[in-house]
């Protein structure tokens, strides 16, 4: 949200886009909520769990004046990025995505957990049970690698200027 915030000062409307079959999306959804009225922004959320209601929730994103777009992390809208993307630029909003596949075919921005990161930490722990350790005994890990993928060539598209401190702090900055 607050990356959000200043690539797209002016918005005052964000969209949220949701996967209401998805678990914990009424957690997900409170969380945005509060984050949007920490920056006086008005949250409304579109749900989409088909790839028909992909389309409608656009619709309705350019219906309701949508300044912006966050699109929550749900592997059914990882498995349609090429759609939510295009639909993006399609409707000229600017859009923050979980993980950087999005931004690298098209999208804004993207600022998460580190895909590559976890797969690889994933396979320490494959290793480690291989070599006999019960996974029992193994802690439970979360995240601790987030990136930053900016877009720049979708930014000029959409008309937006990049803050010079968030190009700086970019893991990557596609040009």
């Amino acid at each position: 949200m607050e990356i959000l915030r200043e690539v797209v000062p002016a918005a005052q409307r964000i969209a949220v886009l949701v996967n209401p079959a998805y678990q914990d999306v009424q957690l997900r959804v409170e969380e945005i909520q509060a984050a949007g009225r920490a920056f006086s922004k008005q949250i409304q959320v579109l749900q989409a769990s088909t790839e028909s209601a992909i389309g409608t929730a656009f619709a309705e994103l350019a219906e309701r004046r949508a300044g912006a777009l966050l699109v929550s992390s749900d592997p059914f809208f990882f498995s349609r990025r090429h759609e939510i993307v295009a639909l993006a630029a399609q409707y000229a909003v600017p859009a923050i995505y979980q993980w950087r596949e999005f931004a690298q075919i098209g999208g804004l921005i993207s600022y998460g957990a580190s895909r590559n990161y976890a797969l690889r930490e994933a396979g320490v722990y494959v290793g480690k049970i291989l070599r006999g350790a019960r996974p029992s005994d193994l802690p439970v890990q979360q995240a601790v690698k987030l990136e930053l993928v900016i877009n720049l060539n979708t930014a000029k598209t959409l008309g937006l200027e990049i803050p010079p401190t968030l190009l700086a702090t970019a893991d990557e900055v596609i040009e």
